[in-house]
């Protein structure tokens, strides 16, 4: 007979296996219609609810995937899964609208193969999002006619990776991720022209582009802990994520309004799951972390990615910058001895976060910035609830841009399990 553990195992491997056919999905920025979408630096709930705090310190009863060095704080069985919702109010200044949308945001699992010195990780997780909807409206130079464009983008870039932390010497450990790089991403623009009397004047046209990837990328991390006295420490942690060429194909055509999308009909065709690469840069990430031990945590952390190397498939290098973010993140446990008490037990975490984006449009810097807080709710000895909530602003309405007000909803939770290590005397 199986043993519990066994069937827990086959129980994740197979959860792994189902939502590795299922992109992980969000509602976007509409500035995700730049570059290759808006990109996911803040981690798993307890990350977003800490402003993204993960290089520098992690727990031992949550799945830690920004810094693969800190999963060997992982010393029980753990499986985590969290579902999203993000609604954006988009302002241009005269008129807003809302965004909004959601579903799966991660599934992870990490394993101590030797607790506290070697441990094994596994999951699907979002890089990337795309979901956007825009209508202009301009005028046709020398002529009556009025441009209609209804532009809309969706989908986005997801991995399934394989990670790997090793404590190599005392409060020192090194980690690697490889990462299966998933997903498709899929633009539309239509095109109509008007008279002064809202007739259409010719055939309305559409452009379709499909872009889809396949390819793997890696993740490197570090972490050292200081001790300071018997309770306090100073956690030190760095990351540096390559992704390089991304290899994919895309498929992209002109046509009638409805057909663009179709092989067969008519229409200039530009390419046909024509195989290339985009260029994506890679990610560096430094952070530091006081603790108490059992009590409270303040860290903060930045991360850098130079998006003036970006190319699309089609080799065009777009007008972008570099992103750049900072968080600051709280954590603190009110009494993690008070067994009858569960408030008590519960982490609560805030969180700040201030990112230069890098979209750069109309000599304007896209700048976000948001406040964060959430907690982790025991329900046992070692499992966990958790939920995060982020607030924030992105953009202006000045230069003719558009300002974004959000808020992004996560809400999962974790399930631990020590008796991996438990040897059985009796089958």
């Amino acid at each position: 007979m199986l043993s519990k553990i066994k069937l827990q195992l086959l129980g994740v491997l197979c959860t792994l296996f189902l939502f590795s056919e299922v992109q992980a999905q969000s509602s976007a920025s509409t500035y995700s219609a730049l570059g290759i979408g808006e990109f996911n630096y803040s981690g798993l709930t307890q990350n977003q609810a800490m402003g993204g705090l993960g290089i520098s310190y992690g727990t031992g009863w949550n799945v830690n995937v920004v810094n693969p060095a800190l999963t060997t704080y992982n010393t029980v069985f753990n499986f985590q899964a969290a579902l999203n919702y993000k609604n954006i109010k988009a302002n241009n200044g005269s008129e807003t609208s809302d965004v909004d949308g959601g579903g799966l945001s991660y599934v992870a699992m990490s394993l101590p193969l030797k607790s506290g010195k070697v441990t094994m990780g596994m999951g699907l997780n979002q890089i990337t999002s795309v979901n956007y909807r825009l209508q202009l409206e301009s005028q046709v130079e020398n002529s009556d006619l009025t441009a209609y464009n209804y532009i809309q983008g969706d989908g986005g870039i997801s991995e399934a990776y394989l990670n790997f932390g090793v404590r190599v010497a005392k409060n020192f450990s090194l980690g690697v991720q490889g990462s299966y790089l998933f997903g498709s991403t899929i633009r539309n623009n239509q095109l109509s022209l008007l008279n002064d009397n809202d007739n259409p004047v010719g055939n309305s046209t559409e452009y379709y582009e499909r872009l889809t990837v396949s390819d793997i990328g890696f993740k490197a991390g570090g972490h050292y802990m200081v001790k300071l006295s018997e309770k306090n420490n100073l956690h030190f942690g760095a990351i540096y994520q390559s992704l390089g060429d991304v290899s994919g194909k895309t498929f992209a055509k002109l046509a009638a309004l409805g057909e663009a999308s179709d092989l067969d009909s008519d229409g200039d065709l530009i390419a046909n799951d024509e195989k290339g690469s985009i260029y994506i840069p890679n990610r560096m990430g430094f952070g530091v972390t006081f603790e108490k031990m059992n009590k409270f945590a303040l860290g903060f952390e930045g991360q850098y990615q130079d998006f003036k190397k970006f190319k699309s498939f089609f080799g065009e290098t777009l007008a972008l910058r570099e992103a750049i973010k900072f968080g600051l993140g709280f954590q603190i446990v009110p009494d993690y001895q008070a067994i009858d008490n569960t408030l008590k037990r519960t982490s609560y975490r805030f969180g700040l976060e201030y990112q230069q984006t890098p979209y750069y449009l109309n000599q304007t810097n896209i700048n976000d910035i948001g406040i964060n807080f959430g907690a982790s709710f025991p329900v046992n000895q070692l499992s966990l609830v958790n939920f995060a909530v982020k607030m924030g602003q992105r953009g202006t309405t000045d230069n003719g841009l558009i300002q974004e007000r959000y808020v992004n909803l996560t809400f999962g939770f974790s399930l631990n399990d020590n008796s991996w290590f438990y040897k059985r005397v009796f089958e």
